[in-house]
C-alpha cells in the first residue's frame, strides 16, 4: 500500500479570477494519475493546502510526522518550496525506512496538457517498485528519479523543471518502466525527533555592490548561523568578506554556497573564499543556498560537535571529499 500525502501546490491548482487556487483534493489527484497507466492501491490523506512558497519550516516538521515508517509515502508538494522539502525530510531519513517520494507539477489541475497526472503516476510506480528500495529520500518529475540531496528547480515554468546537476537523475520511470541506473549518496541521519530552527537561518546574498550593512543587519539579530551565497565557487566581495571573518571570529557558524546553481564550491581567490575557509567558514558543495539552511540548523543541533557532524555529513554524500587536491 502506498500512502499518497497531499500538501496542494499548482498540482492540486486551478484557474480562479485572482489567479491559481489550491482546491483539488487526494483522491481526484490519484483518479487522473490512475489514466495513465495502472497502479496500486493508493491511501489518500489530505493535508495542507498551500502553495509551496507560504509553507514555514513547522509545516515541514508536521510533514515529517505524518510519513508512514512501514510503507512508502508520496508526497504531492508545490514546485517553488520543492527542494527544500526533499532536503529536510532526508535529513530525518534512514536509508533502511521506506522510501519518501516528492511530485508535483508545472501546470494547474484544469490545464489542458496537466504534467500533474503523469508525474504522479510515475512517483506512484517508483514508491511501490523494489528499486525505490535504500534510495531515501526522492523527486520524481518529468519522468526522472531525482535525489533529495541536490535536487534544485531549475527552470521556472518547463515541464522538465527540476534537475539534480552532478548527480542525477538516478532512474527514469515511463511506459518501458522503472529502471534505476544509479544509487544516491544516502548519510547517517542528522536528526532524530529535535526540529532544527531553520527559521534562525540568514542568508547573505553576493552580487556587484552588496553592502556590508546587510551582515550588520543580520548579526543584529543574532542569528543561529549564517549561509553566505557567493560567486563562482564561493566568494563574496572582498568587503563582505571581511565582516563575515568578524563575524566568525565572534562564534557564528557560516556555510558558503554558490550561485551558479551548478558544482562545487571551495575557498580559491585571496579577499574571498580562500579568506573564509581560512577561517573556519565551511563550504558545502554542490548544494543549493535552500538546502543549505536545512542543513546548518540540523547540524547546530549537535551543538559542540556541529562542525564534525556536518563535515562527516557532507563527506558521506560527495559534497566535500575527504582530501582536498587544493587548498
Amino acid at each position: 500500500m502506498i500512502t499518497l500525502i497531499a500538501t496542494g501546490g499548482t498540482i492540486a491548482s486551478t484557474a480562479s479570477p485572482e489567479g491559481r487556487s489550491v482546491g483539488v483534493k487526494a483522491q481526484d489527484l490519484v483518479n487522473e494519475a490512475k489514466k495513465v497507466w495502472p497502479l496500486p492501491a493508493v491511501h489518500t490523506q489530505d493535508t495542507l493546502s498551500l502553495v509551496s512558497s507560504a509553507l514555514s519550516g513547522q509545516d515541514i516538521i508536521s510533514l515529517k510526522n505524518q510519513c508512514h515508517t512501514n510503507q512508502p509515502s508520496v508526497i504531492t508538494h508545490g514546485t517553488d518550496a520543492l527542494e527544500e522539502t526533499a532536503f529536510a525530510l532526508s535529513l530525518f531519513h534512514n536509508k533502511n525506512d521506506p522510501p519518501i517520494v516528492l511530485t508535483g507539477a508545472q501546470r494547474p489541475f484544469d490545464d489542458a496538457s496537466p504534467d500533474g497526472p503523469r508525474n504522479l503516476a510515475a512517483a506512484i510506480a517508483w514508491a511501490n517498485s523494489s528499486q525505490a528500495h535504500a534510495t531515501g529520500v526522492t523527486v520524481v518529475f518529468a519522468d526522472q528519479v531525482l535525489p533529495a540531496i541536490g535536487v534544485k528547480k531549475t527552470h521556472s515554468l518547463a515541464l522538465n523543471g527540476f534537475s539534480a546537476p552532478g548527480r542525477g537523475p538516478i532512474g527514469v520511470v515511463d511506459e518501458a518502466g522503472v529502471r534505476k541506473f544509479a544509487h544516491p549518496c544516502l548519510p547517517e541521519p542528522l536528526l532524530d525527533e529535535v526540529a532544527p530552527r531553520v527559521d534562525d537561518i540568514p542568508v547573505v546574498t553576493s552580487h556587484i555592490g552588496t553592502s556590508a550593512q546587510q551582515v550588520e543587519d543580520i548579526l543584529a539579530h543574532n542569528p543561529q548561523g549564517i549561509v553566505v551565497e557567493g560567486m563562482g565557487s564561493g566568494n563574496p566581495p572582498p568587503h563582505v568578506t571581511i565582516r563575515i571573518l568578524k563575524a566568525i571570529d565572534q562564534g557564528v557558524p557560516v556555510l558558503v554556497t554558490s550561485r551558479t546553481g551548478a558544482g562545487p564550491t571551495i575557498g580559491l581567490y585571496a579577499g574571498g573564499g580562500a579568506d573564509l575557509a581560512r577561517a573556519g567558514a565551511v563550504f558545502v558543495g554542490d548544494l543549493s543556498t535552500a538546502q543549505a539552511r536545512w542543513l546548518l540548523a540540523a547540524s547546530l543541533t549537535h551543538h559542540h560537535r556541529w562542525k564534525d557532524v556536518l563535515k562527516t555529513w557532507l563527506i558521506q554524500t560527495g559534497c566535500m571529499a575527504a582530501t582536498p587536491l587544493v587548498t
